[in-house]
C-alpha cells in the first residue's frame, strides 16, 4: 500500500500530526520504536508546563495561542480524560534576569493577561515560594499543567478512530526521498508514501543525520517529593506552576501537587543536563543528584525538602540556539521535520502536529514558522 504520509515517531509531535492528517481523510502510517505513550524519550513524567508569556521569544506566542485552542479541542473529543488544568503560573528571577525580561516582552507584545509581583506579594499568595527580597515574579493566570501521557494517548486514539495505521515496537533504520515520493525502511519492512514527517525526538541525530545539525541530547532528571507538612499548600487550586531562574546557569521548574502514583510535588532542573546516547541513557538516579535538587530548593521552597517519593529520567534534544526545528527539509520538499524542541516543546505539540500536517499536504503552514526552519542550523 502507498500512503499519503508516513510519520516516523509517535510521541508528542508525531501523534498530533497523525491525528490531524487522519481526520482530514488522508492515508497515514505511523511508526514508533516503543509502545504508545512510552517513558523512554522526552514526553513522560505525568506533567508538563503550558504557558503563554513565552520567555524564549515573542515568535512563539502565535503558536502557543493556537496550541491552547487545539488542546481544548482535543479534550472535548476525549471525554473522561484529564488533559489540561489551568493553575496560573509564575516566572521568578532577579529584576534584570533573562527570564523576567523575556516573559515581560512577550506579555506586552501580545497583550497577554499578566501581573508583576514583588517578593512579599508572592510569599503572601503562594506561601511555599520563599522569594528573597528584591526578586520579582510575573504571574500569568492562563498557565497550567498538561498530562503528557494522556495527551499522546488521546492523539493516538483519535488518529486510529479516523483510520490511521499505527505500528509500535518498530524501529526505522533509514529513509530516502525522491521526486516520486519517499521510502521508509524499518526492522520489519519497507514502505512508500507521497510525504514523510520525521518527529524523532532524541533520535534526531540518527534520523536527521543528513542535515548535519549538531544536536545535543541531554539526560535530565525528574523528582517527586512528599512536602513537609503535607501537600495542601501545593493544591492546584492554591498553587501555580513556576519557573525559577537562580542565575544565568541554573533554573528549575515545578508543579502543584498531583494525585499518585507517585503523588507528591514534582520538580526538576531546566539546566545542567548531561550529554547522553538515547539508546544507552543511564536511568538510575544517584544520591548526589537528589541532593543537588534539594540544595537548589531548600531555601527557596523549603517545604519540598521532604521524603523522595520517586525519580525518573527524560531527555532534552537541543539545537545550537535552543530554538525549535520545524519545516520542510532543505533538499526534500516532500519531507517535513517536526522535531526536536530543546526541552521546551511539549506544550506546543498540538500545534506542531497541525503545522506538520499542513506542510505535508500543501507545503505551507498557516502560522509563521520561518524562524524555526531547519536550514538556519543545518550544515549540509
Amino acid at each position: 500500500m502507498r500512503y499519503h504520509t508516513i510519520i516516523v515517531g509517535l510521541g508528542a509531535m508525531g501523534s498530533a500530526a497523525a491525528w490531524q492528517l487522519a481526520r482530514a481523510g488522508h492515508a497515514v502510517l505511523g511508526l514508533e520504536r516503543f509502545g504508545p505513550a512510552h517513558a523512554q524519550g522526552s514526553s513522560h513524567g505525568h506533567s508538563r508546563i503550558i504557558r503563554q508569556a513565552y520567555m524564549e521569544g515573542t515568535q512563539y506566542v502565535p503558536l502557543i495561542l493556537r496550541a491552547y485552542e487545539l488542546w481544548h479541542e482535543l479534550a472535548a473529543e476525549t471525554p473522561g480524560e484529564d488533559l489540561l488544568t489551568i493553575t496560573g503560573g509564575v516566572t521568578i528571577g532577579a529584576p534584570d534576569s533573562a527570564m523576567i525580561a523575556g516573559v515581560t516582552r512577550s506579555a506586552l507584545a501580545y497583550g497577554l493577561e499578566h501581573e508583576a509581583l514583588d517578593a512579599a506579594e508572592v510569599r503572601r499568595r503562594f506561601p511555599p515560594l520563599q522569594l528573597p527580597d528584591g526578586h520579582l515574579a510575573l504571574y500569568e493566570p492562563r498557565a497550567g499543567v498538561l498530562r503528557p501521557e494522556a495527551c499522546i494517548r488521546a492523539h493516538l486514539h483519535g488518529a486510529t478512530r479516523a483510520g490511521a495505521t499505527l505500528q509500535f515496537h518498530e524501529t526505522v533504520t533509514h529513509w530516502h526521498a525522491d521526486d516520486d515520493g519517499v521510502t521508509v525502511v524499518s526492522d520489519r519492512g519497507s514502505y512508500r508514501a507521497e510525504r514523510l514527517i520525521i518527529a524523532p525526538g532524541a533520535w534526531a541525530p540518527q534520523l536527521l543525520a543528513d542535515l548535519q545539525i549538531p544536536f545535543r541530547v541531554e539526560r535530565q532528571i525528574l523528582f517527586w517529593f512528599d512536602p513537609i507538612g503535607g501537600s495542601a499548600a501545593f493544591a492546584p487550586d492554591r498553587f501555580p506552576i513556576y519557573i525559577w531562574e537562580v542565575d544565568e546557569q541554573t533554573a528549575f521548574y515545578g508543579f502543584p501537587a498531583q494525585a499518585g502514583p507517585p503523588g507528591g510535588v514534582k520538580i526538576a532542573f531546566h539546566t545542567g543536563g548531561t550529554p547522553c546516547d538515547p539508546d544507552h541513557i543511564r536511568r538510575d538516579v544517584a544520591d548526589d543528584e537528589v541532593e543537588a535538587m534539594r540544595a537548589a530548593v531548600r531555601q527557596r521552597i523549603p517545604a519540598i525538602d521532604g521524603p523522595l517519593l520517586a525519580s525518573a529520567t527524560c531527555m532534552y534534544t537541543r539545537t545550537p540556539d535552543d530554538h525549535f526545528v520545524i519545516g520542510l527539509h532543505p533538499r526534500h520538499p516532500n519531507v517535513v521535520v517536526a522535531s526536536p524542541c530543546s526541552g521546551h516543546g511539549f506544550k506546543f505539540s498540538s500545534v506542531i502536529g497541525e503545522i506538520a500536517a499542513q506542510l505535508a499536504c500543501t507545503g505551507q503552514a498557516n502560522l509563521p514558522i520561518a524562524f524555526f526552519a531547519p536550514s538556519r542550523v543545518a550544515l549540509a
